[in-house]
C-alpha cells in the first residue's frame, strides 16, 4: 500500500471513531507502529489530525470548534432531529459529548423548558443558548483528549441522579458487542450514564455500526433507542431492530 493510501485510511479511521491508536492501526495496515507514528507525525504537522500519546484524534476535538473540521456533518444534522423528538417540557435529560451532541444542543427549540445535566462543556455552552433551559455541568476533571469531564468524581454524582432520558453518541456499535469503545475512562463514564436513566438512546452515523472496539461498554439490550441517519427501515438496520427501537 502507498503511503498516500495508508494516510487516507488513517484519516478516514479517526474521522470515524474520532480517535485511533497507533497499535490499531499497525494491525489493520500490517505495518510497523514505527511506520504508523511517522504516519501520524507527518498528518499532524500538516494539520489534518491531533497527535496525542499513543494515536491521534480528529481535528473535530480541538478548541475553538471549527465546524469545518466535522466529519459527516449533515449525517449528524438528521440525526440531531430526531433524536429531538425524544424530548418533550418537564423532561431531566443527561446528555454526553461528541460533534454529534453538539448539533443535538443546537437543535432543541427554544420553547422547550427542561433539564439537562451534561459531561460536555461544549455541549452545556449550546444548551445555555436556549432561554428555557436549565443546563447543569457534572464537574470533574476535564480531558483534554475528548473534551469531556472525567474522573472517580463523575461516577460518585452520577449516581445521585435519576433522568428520564440519556443522549450518547458512540465510537462503535454491533448487534453482538453492544457499544463499545477504545478508552477506558470513557466506557466509565458512559455506563455511570446508562445506570442512571430509564431511557438511553445512542446517536450514531449508520458508517459506525458494525463495528467493535476493544473495550465493552453494554449490550445492546441496555439501550432503548437507536438513531442514525438512515430511513429506519433501511436493511442495514433490519438486525438491530430486532432488539431496540429504531428512529
Amino acid at each position: 500500500m502507498l503511503k498516500e493510501e495508508r494516510q487516507a485510511f488513517i484519516i478516514h479511521q479517526i474521522n470515524l471513531h474520532n480517535k485511533v491508536l497507533s497499535s490499531d492501526l499497525s494491525v489493520q495496515l500490517n505495518v510497523s507502529e514505527d511506520t504508523i507514528r511517522r504516519d501520524l507525525n507527518e498528518l499532524a504537522e500538516n494539520g489534518k489530525v491531533l497527535k496525542v500519546y499513543g494515536g491521534a484524534l480528529s481535528k473535530s476535538f480541538q478548541f475553538p470548534f471549527q465546524d469545518g473540521n466535522v466529519y459527516a456533518k449533515e449525517a449528524k444534522k438528521e440525526i440531531a432531529k430526531k433524536a429531538s423528538t425524544l424530548i418533550s417540557n418537564g423532561m431531566t435529560v443527561l446528555v454526553g459529548g461528541g460533534t454529534t451532541l453538539i448539533e443535538l444542543a443546537r437543535t432543541i427549540p427554544d420553547h422547550l423548558q427542561c433539564t439537562f445535566f451534561t459531561i460536555s462543556p461544549l455541549v452545556a455552552l449550546e444548551l445555555a443558548e436556549k432561554p428555557n433551559l436549565e443546563v447543569i455541568l457534572v464537574g470533574g476533571k476535564l480531558s483534554r483528549n475528548t473534551n469531556i469531564v472525567s474522573g472517580a468524581q463523575i461516577a460518585n454524582e452520577l449516581a445521585d441522579l435519576k433522568v428520564d432520558l440519556c443522549l450518547l453518541g458512540t465510537n462503535s456499535l454491533s448487534v453482538e458487542d453492544g457499544v463499545t469503545d477504545s478508552d477506558w475512562e470513557v466506557v466509565q463514564i458512559k455506563r455511570a450514564m446508562i445506570k442512571c436513566s430509564k431511557k438511553v438512546a445512542i446517536l450514531s452515523i449508520a458508517e459506525k455500526l458494525n463495528s467493535v472496539q476493544k473495550m465493552k461498554v453494554v449490550p445492546l439490550r441496555d439501550i432503548s433507542y437507536l438513531i442514525t441517519d438512515v430511513n429506519p427501515t433501511d436493511v442495514s438496520l433490519k438486525e438491530f431492530a430486532n432488539t431496540i427501537a429504531i428512529l
